[in-house]
């Protein structure tokens, strides 16, 4: 990249973080607001969901990010598997998906504000430790999810990885499968080319690619085989 185009994406970043953060602000108080008030009526999911639109809105505008979905995400309760490379997929989770528990790790609970909102939502916060009390924890928390139709959302990798890596799936997706007795819905991403772990974002265009539903009941190194062969099928395909 030349040094002109690496000025402006910096530039557009400082813009960025400017107007993301700054409606954060207002946004995320807002969430837990609606969330302590809500019980679990609607009034629960509306301020993440603006939140995650008014990312989605500054990163398009601003940063130049697209996202093209290539397949259709299956509404109702399913566990879903994405590939986790940056934080644009994180925070997304709660646009593509509808009413999500997303499984995240513990040290997000920590943020002033948004992990008391966050938690409100339903999200599911795991030690990445894996200790016997957390896995329990964690599907307990899905149930309850599951039990209100709501979708898991999980990063089964465990981690978010640099473009290219593909590291073996995590204890506990096994195990949600296993319990929650739900299909499964990979899906693969190639957002770390243009939103890496360095400060400045890149203009470009993200590819979700939705995977066919895994059925639930397989044994378990079947389907941690097909569901890391298939969140891994953009890696290496990027120019």
């Amino acid at each position: 990249m030349g040094v002109a185009r690496l000025v402006l994406a910096l530039i557009r970043t400082i813009i960025f973080q400017i107007a993301f953060l700054g409606g954060s602000l207002v946004l995320v108080p807002l969430a837990l607001l609606l969330g302590l008030l809500s019980g679990q009526g609607p009034l629960l999911y509306i301020g993440p969901k603006l939140w995650a639109g008014w990312f989605r809105l500054t990163s398009r505008v601003i940063t130049g990010i697209r996202i093209e979905i290539d397949g259709e995400i299956p509404a109702g309760p399913h566990l879903f598997a994405l590939k986790h490379e940056s934080a644009l997929e994180a925070i997304l989770t709660l646009w593509w998906f509808e009413r999500p528990a997303v499984v995240m790790k513990q040290e997000l609970h920590r943020i002033p504000i948004w992990g008391l909102a966050s938690a409100r939502h339903g999200s599911i916060f795991v030690d990445r430790a894996g200790s016997a009390a957390m896995l329990r924890e964690m599907m307990a928390r899905a149930q309850a999810a599951v039990a209100l139709g709501r979708p898991v959302v999980i990063f089964p990798e465990g981690t978010r990885v640099e473009v290219g890596q593909t590291p073996e799936l995590a204890a506990g997706f096994a195990g949600l499968y296993k319990m929650l007795k739900l299909p499964v819905v990979p899906i693969a991403l190639d957002s770390g080319s243009v939103w890496p772990k360095s400060f400045i974002k890149y203009p470009g265009t993200v590819r979700l690619l939705v995977g066919a539903p895994i059925p639930p009941g397989l044994k378990r190194d079947e389907v941690e085989a097909r569901v890391h062969a298939a969140i891994n099928l953009l890696q290496g395909t990027r120019p």
